[in-house]
């Protein structure tokens, strides 16, 4: 409505995507757990194949409880449309199948979560697809790889595990100037800490697993795209590809999704006073978190997040055998990967998440033996830090 005024993210996130059922009028939004639906009459059939008529066909094109969840996280990112996956990695597939033809080159950010990386190297390489994975915090660098052949400027900000800050903005332009799509994998931040499309991307994605569903019960992804024409060469893609949502995922996505705000709040505040607690303990060596001012991107952080997440990576002064007795001797938080679930999980990138990539592009991107991540999340942090106490103290 004109002149209405702009709800606050806390609202969005729980009425977004959000309509009442038109027949037994529940507060929960249905799960449609069908695969195909009925036509009225062969002639409406035929109009809704023709796109003449809109409404559901088949769930693998679209399905109202899906609906709900693509609707949700539209509004969230400010985008123009979003396209919901089965997995993460049915996202990132996705865009890649979409936008890098045969011998097409991407640059990517070097610490991008490593299946991301894996995939263009050992899979879309058979079809001369090429890449340059660097720091991209460093955007000089950026301009100095691009070639002619370059379609893709890929970036994860807060980068996975290593937390180094891209500047986004900076990213957008190179890519107007050089003709470049702009993706951002913004996993790390949600919606609630950061916005890409407002800061000139051109597609976000998340891992539906992690933030935004908060629960560690659930996989799925989302696409989010800025403009129309984006949104319907990857939805061909992937209604093609079949790389589609299930209604009982969206369902409980949406179902997560309702107390974002109020997790990523939560744990970001544990996460700001166990990073300063890390970096003051005698056996830690280093501490990268973007809300330290320590960080070298902290100023960048401020300027375009809401706030410095939840995701904290660290070193003991023992080296990986002291991390390894450290994760080996906690007993609240959890030894697992993934991250951004209400429950602090703790993990060692380097022979776990990212342990398809070779040594020498893991040390090149920072992804160290003695690196570990934390995902911090939303216990008493008192408790949080008793234990990582105990557990320093056998490292």
């Amino acid at each position: 409505m004109s002149g209405e005024k702009k709800q606050k993210i806390e609202t969005e996130i729980i009425h977004a995507g959000y309509h009442p059922d038109p027949v037994a009028h529940s507060v929960s939004p249905p799960i449609y757990q069908t695969s195909t639906f009925a036509f009225e009459s062969a002639e409406q059939g035929a109009a809704l194949f023709t796109g003449k008529e809109k409404g559901f066909i088949y769930t693998r094109l679209g399905n109202p409880t899906i609906m709900a969840l693509e609707e949700a996280l539209t509004a969230l990112e400010k985008g123009y449309g979003a396209l919901a996956t089965a997995t993460g990695m049915a996202a990132v597939s996705t865009i890649y199948l979409t936008f890098l033809e045969k011998d097409a080159h991407m640059i990517g950010t070097a610490a991008l979560y490593g299946p991301s990386r894996t995939i263009i190297e050992t899979e879309f390489v058979r079809f001369g697809v090429s890449a340059d994975f660097l720091d991209t915090s460093d955007t000089a660098e950026i301009k100095k790889r691009i070639k002619k052949n370059t379609r893709l400027l890929f970036i994860e900000s807060p980068a996975n595990p290593t937390m180094a800050i891209t500047d986004l903005r900076a990213c957008a332009e190179i890519a107007r100037e050089n003709n470049l799509l702009l993706v951002v994998d913004n996993t790390f931040a949600s919606p609630v800490l950061q916005n890409p499309l407002e800061l000139g991307a051109d597609v976000v994605m998340h891992s539906l697993t992690k933030f935004i569903n908060g629960h560690s019960d659930v996989v799925g992804g989302v696409i989010i795209s800025r403009t129309e024409e984006l949104h319907k060469r990857l939805q061909k893609v992937l209604r093609m590809h079949g790389g589609t949502m299930d209604p009982h995922q969206a369902w409980l996505v949406l179902r997560g999704l309702r107390t974002l705000h109020l997790r990523v709040e939560r744990a970001q505040e544990n996460a700001q006073k166990i990073a300063a607690w890390l970096e003051a303990h005698p056996r830690v060596a280093w501490v990268n978190y973007p809300g330290l001012k320590s960080h070298p991107q902290h100023e960048l952080m401020t300027k375009q997040m809401k706030g410095p997440g939840s995701m904290i990576s660290f070193g003991l002064k023992g080296g990986y055998e002291s991390g390894l007795k450290l994760i080996n001797s906690v007993r609240l938080c959890t030894l697992a990967v993934s991250l951004g679930g209400i429950e602090t999980l703790i993990q060692h990138p380097a022979s776990m998440t990212h342990a398809s990539v070779p040594r020498k592009e893991k040390e090149e991107a920072g992804i160290t033996d003695d690196l570990i991540r934390l995902s911090v999340g939303c216990e008493n942090v008192d408790d949080l830090i008793a234990d990582l106490e105990q557990a320093l103290a056998q490292s």
